[in-house]
C-alpha cells in the first residue's frame, strides 16, 4: 500500500476533553503507511486568538491542498462553534476536489441542531453531506445523522471511539472501602452535581465504607460547595483536570467508575475505566446502551433519577461479588476497542475514500 497522507483538523493538542484524547491516540499510532500531520482550528486563549489560528488553519488548508501535499482531510467536529467551522472546512475540501472526512464526537448535537433556524439547519445539513464519509460512534448516531441531516447509507460509518487497553492491571488494595471514580467535565450535563445527591442519600452505614474521587475541569469549585454543604468532604474529594499519569494512577485505585450523563457521543473516560476493569454505573444516553448492557458489564440508571444512581451505587457496595463480576466483564467487554484494532479500521477508512 502506498503511503496516504492525511491532515487531521480538530481541536488544539494542548486543550482538554475527549476529542483531544481521540486525536492523540490516532497520532502516536501513525505510522510510515499512515502519515498524519495536525492542524489546529480550535486553540485556547481569547476570542481574537481563536479567530486568528482558525484563519490561519484554513491558510494551510488551502495551501498543503494546492501543493498537492496530502491525499484525505480529516476533520474532527463536535457542535455548536465547531459545527459551523468545521462546515467552512469541509467545504473548501469539497470544492478543492479532495476526499474529506468528517468525524462527530458531539454529545449534544441533536439539542443544537434542533434549536437552530431552519434556514442554518439547511446549510449545515448540505455542508456535511459534502463529505466523503461521516463517522459517528454508534449505530443511535447514525440514524440520528441521516434521518435529520440527510446523509447517505455508503457515507455513514460506525467507529466507536478507542481504547489504550492496558494488558494487565494490578490487584487492587482491599482497604475495607469502595472507591468511586468519576473522570470528565464536572457540571451539570455528566450529571456530576446528581452524584453527589446520591452519594448524600445513601446510609450513613454505605457513606463510610465508600470514597468518591470526582476529576475533571469545569465547575469544580460549585461541587466543593455542595460537598461542604452537604458534609460530606471527608468522603467527597475534587480534584482538577488530570493528566494521563494522574488519570492511570486514580484508575488503578478505584473499583466503580460513575458517569451520570444526560448527553454522550460514546465517553473517553467510561473506556478507559472499563479497560482498568472498573465496573460502570452510567447512563442509556449516545452510544452507551450499545456497550453497556445493565448487570452484564455494568449498571444502567436514567438520567436525574439520584434515588436510582443512589441504589446502584449501595448495591456494589454491599455486593461486593456483583462488582468483580461487573468489573471483570467491562473490561473484555472494550478489548474489541483497543486503538491497535481501531488504527487499523480508520486505515481502511482512509483506503476506500482514495479507492
Amino acid at each position: 500500500m502506498n503511503t496516504i497522507r492525511v491532515l487531521m483538523l480538530g481541536e488544539g493538542l494542548d486543550r482538554q476533553g475527549g476529542i483531544v484524547s481521540v486525536e492523540k491516540a490516532i497520532l502516536k499510532q501513525a505510522d510510515d503507511q499512515i502519515k498524519i500531520s495536525h492542524v489546529a482550528t480550535l486553540p485556547n486563549g481569547s476570542t481574537i486568538h481563536k479567530v486568528l489560528i482558525f484563519v490561519q488553519a484554513l491558510g494551510v488548508l488551502c495551501w498543503r491542498i494546492l501543493r498537492q501535499d496530502l491525499d484525505v482531510v480529516h476533520i474532527h467536529v463536535s457542535e455548536r462553534g465547531s459545527a459551523f467551522r468545521q462546515a467552512v472546512t469541509t467545504i473548501i475540501v469539497w470544492l478543492l476536489r479532495k476526499p474529506v472526512i468528517i468525524h462527530t464526537h458531539s454529545a449534544e448535537f441533536h439539542v443544537f441542531y434542533a434549536n437552530l433556524p431552519k434556514v442554518l439547519k439547511i446549510g449545515l445539513s448540505w455542508a456535511f453531506c459534502r463529505s466523503t464519509r461521516f463517522i459517528v460512534l454508534s449505530h443511535s448516531w447514525q440514524k440520528f445523522y441521516m434521518e435529520n441531516l440527510g446523509l447517505k447509507a455508503k457515507q455513514v460509518i460506525i467507529l466507536p471511539n478507542p481504547v489504550r487497553f492496558p494488558l494487565e492491571i494490578t490487584r487492587r488494595i482491599d482497604d475495607g472501602k469502595v472507591n468511586f471514580l468519576f473522570l470528565g467535565r464536572i457540571g451539570e450535563r455528566k450529571g456530576a452535581f446528581d452524584l453527589i445527591d446520591a452519594f448524600a442519600t445513601m446510609p450513613m452505614d454505605c457513606r463510610q465504607s465508600a470514597n468518591l474521587v470526582i476529576a475533571g475541569d469545569g465547575e469544580g469549585q460549585k461541587a466543593r460547595d455542595i460537598i461542604e454543604k452537604l458534609n460530606l468532604s471527608e468522603y467527597i474529594h475534587i480534584l482538577d483536570w488530570v493528566d494521563e499519569q494522574q488519570r492511570d494512577e486514580l484508575l488503578s485505585k478505584a473499583n466503580i467508575f460513575v458517569l451520570p450523563s444526560y448527553n454522550e457521543g460514546l465517553p473517553m473516560a467510561l473506556l478507559e475505566a472499563m479497560s482498568w476493569g472498573l465496573a460502570p454505573i452510567t447512563t442509556p444516553v449516545g452510544g452507551i446502551p450499545e456497550l453497556v448492557i445493565s448487570g452484564k458489564n455494568g449498571l444502567l440508571v436514567e438520567p436525574g433519577d439520584i434515588q436510582g444512581l443512589s441504589i446502584a451505587m449501595q448495591s456494589l457496595i454491599l455486593d461486593r461479588q456483583l462488582k468483580q463480576q461487573l468489573g471483570e466483564n467491562a473490561r473484555e467487554s472494550v478489548r474489541s476497542l483497543d486503538i491497535g484494532n481501531y488504527f487499523v479500521n480508520l486505515s481502511d477508512i482512509y483506503q476506500s475514500v482514495l479507492s
